[in-house]
């Protein structure tokens, strides 16, 4: 039998593995490959339309990663037992691939294009997600579909002072600096992480030493696709009408200088500048003739062109903006917190026509969000939702749900300000952060994370330093360029790359970059690194006008939250059979209490709103827990009687033998003459038997020694 599929493969530093296989699976799809590290393996195919639908002027390519149960020999969780939508972690690895293959597709390419990614096997607590992209580009290479990669993506990560390439998630826990980067041979395409308040020179290195890798990744990818027959011819298309440049010079010719002096105008309002440009074309289209009109595609195609590049030409030889900025400039800024008198804390935070309105929830470990994905499971105690409504762009369409662009963002700006959270007894609570963006004109997830500054020091959560967040844009033609801060949406979409940073005073906690043209060189991304680093110390000052630091208490409102360390063996014990003693406690108390066991100790918290109820259940749980010692004095109850004595409960489930020699100075005869069931007494335990642990109690040590008559 002859041999199945060809391989590839070549050895990360450190001794690992990284294979790629093709011609085995999946072998209808019109490009299919197998990547494996180690025990993790990834399925990627790719299928495209070899015709484009009429009238489509974009690239329709979409992008899915599914982590299956199965691959790490567990069940999915549900009542279906089966697999469902995508988790968002799931879709966070779409975007990642995504955003890297979706710029090196030809510009006339509009074939329907659909990547899968199927992780297949799983082990060696290896991250699959540095392997996705590698496994899309790679299926797409092997095809004959058009693209000018092959690109890969690596996680860079500095563990303990040295730098790794696809770190195990144990290792990643110890780390400092955690990006994915994703480039072809020539050019860095994409970045993303989060980092402990480190420095711009360091989050450059990198990104060097991760394209020094990504290099040999795309190297295995063309040394396998040279051996695959239709990999070698890429497919002829047409997917756009014959190119009329009679009328691309005719809607130059009338609309460009127009263009032009409407972005030199400077204008601020979106809207306005919108209808300006608007207008023009409008009124050049009323010119044409009926065959001109009938180009549709072009025609609207032309307009575009015309005005972007009028737009970019405008900012590079003026070296000003859209609404009238310098290039480093950042737009007015207004903030204000403890606006929603209802939330635990509140912010608003507003950067020209961007707005969010921030809210903060402070819960128990009870609403801590559960994770059950094929690969870990866990909990998380800060979880942050963006919502991105319609009305915040003045649209008007129907808000189905959360989008892929909202899992996104949100989860950059939680990435941005957790390393800022208090951690461990510091921080009880679980939080929950919610930006509801209200206008949106660019940068709405760095307003995000303004507002979540903002929001979280109005709640009294202790975070260590504010953290701010900038857009970073460029625009580039030849040897010109001009590094923009803090973007507009337009100039997000007529410019070459959208960087976002954010930071703190000290350093960058997480950044987010998609590069949208070839050679982008070092020294731009130092430059705009640079930029942003300014941009962001500007938006920290503005912030700290509002609010510096974090209230010194949480609000009124706000549930408290006692937290106790009780011995682990001891939990069974506050939690009774079938959950009775704890659920009593609550009941009586109506207090709120947890327990989990974290490194061989029980953690007990207990959360109210009421002092006194909190006191009452801290008290019970002390009682049930506290170990008896020698010479103190017990209240107790009296639980049994026997003709030897009495057995004294002197805290819940603790029994001790007071001996009837020991109940008064005088001789007791029977104990019922003194003592009856169910009475409380005072009590001083005098001995615990080392062997046994039974303890022995005294009631006439308390009571005043008679006196002896003299005779």
């Amino acid at each position: 039998m002859s041999k199945i599929g060809i391989k590839k493969s070549y050895t990360l530093g450190d001794g690992r593995t990284i294979e790629i296989e093709t011609g085995k699976l999946a072998k209808q799809a019109n490009g299919s490959v197998v990547v494996k590290m180690g025990k993790t393996m990834l399925l990627a195919t790719v299928v495209s339309d070899k015709e484009a639908t009429e009238g489509t002027d974009f690239l329709p390519l979409t992008v899915e990663y599914k982590e299956k149960y199965a691959a790490a020999g567990r069940f999915p969780g549900g009542f279906l037992k089966r697999e469902a939508r995508p988790s968002d972690s799931e879709i966070l690895v779409c975007r990642l691939i995504d955003r890297a293959l979706r710029p090196l597709f030809p510009d006339d390419y509009h074939g329907n294009t659909s990547v899968v990614v199927n992780l297949i096997s799983h082990g060696d607590d290896c991250l699959p997600d540095a392997l996705a992209c590698l496994a899309a580009s790679a299926a797409i290479a092997v095809s004959d579909i058009p693209f000018n990669g092959p690109a890969s993506e690596v996680r860079i990560a500095r563990i303990d002072g040295k730098w790794e390439i696809n770190p195990t998630r144990t290792a990643l826990e110890n780390s400092d600096i955690d990006m994915i980067v994703a480039a072809t041979v020539d050019n860095i395409m994409m970045v993303e992480g989060e980092m402990l308040e480190v420095s711009e020179a360091d989050m450059l290195e990198a990104i060097k030493i991760a394209h020094t890798e990504i290099k040999k990744q795309c190297q295995l990818q063309l040394d396998l696709a040279s051996e695959i027959e239709k990999a070698k011819t890429k497919r002829e298309y047409k997917h756009e009408p014959t190119p009329n440049t009679e009328l691309e010079a005719k809607i130059k010719a009338a609309i460009y200088d127009k263009c032009y002096a409407i972005a030199k105008e400077g204008n601020a309002d979106k809207s306005l500048r919108a209808q300006k440009f608007k207008a023009i074309k409008d009124e050049l289209v009323a010119t044409l003739n009926e065959e001109e009109l009938a180009q549709s595609f072009l025609l609207k195609k032309y307009l575009h062109d015309v005005e972007k590049e009028a737009v970019r030409d405008c900012v590079l030889n003026e070296r000003t903006r859209l609404d009238g900025r310098k290039l480093n400039q950042i737009r007015p800024i207004w903030s204000e917190v403890d606006y929603l008198p209802g939330a635990h804390g509140s912010s608003i935070f507003t950067r020209g026509e961007t707005q969010s309105l921030t809210s903060v929830t402070l819960g128990n470990r009870m609403d801590e969000q559960l994770i059950d994905a094929a690969t870990h499971k866990g909990t998380s105690k800060f979880i942050l939702h963006y919502n991105f409504p319609s009305y915040s762009t003045g649209e008007s369409y129907a808000n189905r749900g959360t989008g892929r662009r909202e899992i996104g963002h949100g989860n950059l700006a939680m990435r941005a300000l957790k390393p800022m959270l208090p951690t461990g007894a510091e921080n009880p609570y679980t939080i929950r952060i919610v930006s509801e963006i209200l206008e949106s004109n660019g940068s709405s997830s760095m307003a995000t994370v303004c507002a979540g500054t903002l929001a979280l020091m109005d709640a009294g959560v202790q975070i260590k330093r504010p953290v701010s967040g900038i857009a970073m844009g460029l625009i580039s033609k030849g040897d010109k360029y001009a590094v923009l801060s803090d973007i507009l949406g337009d100039e997000d979409h007529l410019g070459d790359m959208d960087f976002k940073v954010t930071g703190t005073t000290v350093g960058i906690t997480a950044c987010q970059m998609d590069i949208k043209v070839d050679g982008l060189s070092y020294q731009i991304l130092e430059e705009a690194l640079a930029q942003a680093k300014e941009g962001r110390l500007h938006i920290l000052g503005e912030i700290a006008k509002t609010m510096a630091a974090p209230n010194a208490d949480y609000k009124p409102h706000t549930p408290r939250i006692t937290q106790i360390t009780i011995p682990k063996e001891m939990i069974g014990a506050v939690i009774g059979p079938g959950g009775k003693i704890i659920q009593e406690i609550q009941a009586s108390t109506g207090a709120t209490i947890t327990i989990e066991e974290k490194d061989n100790k029980g953690i007990v918290a207990i959360m109210s709103n009421d002092a006194e109820a909190m006191k009452a259940a801290l008290a019970r749980i002390k009682a049930i827990t506290a170990v008896p010692e020698v010479g103190e004095i017990y209240k107790g109850k009296v639980k049994s009687i026997t003709n030897f004595g009495a057995f004294v409960e002197i805290i819940p489930g603790k029994d001790g033998l007071l001996h009837i020699s020991e109940i008064n100075w005088d001789r007791v005869e029977k104990v019922e003459d003194v003592l009856k069931e169910g009475q409380e007494i005072e009590v001083k335990l005098i001995e615990v038997d080392a062997k046994t642990g039974k303890l022995k109690l005294s009631r006439k040590v308390l009571l005043d020694k008679p006196q002896k008559t003299q005779v």
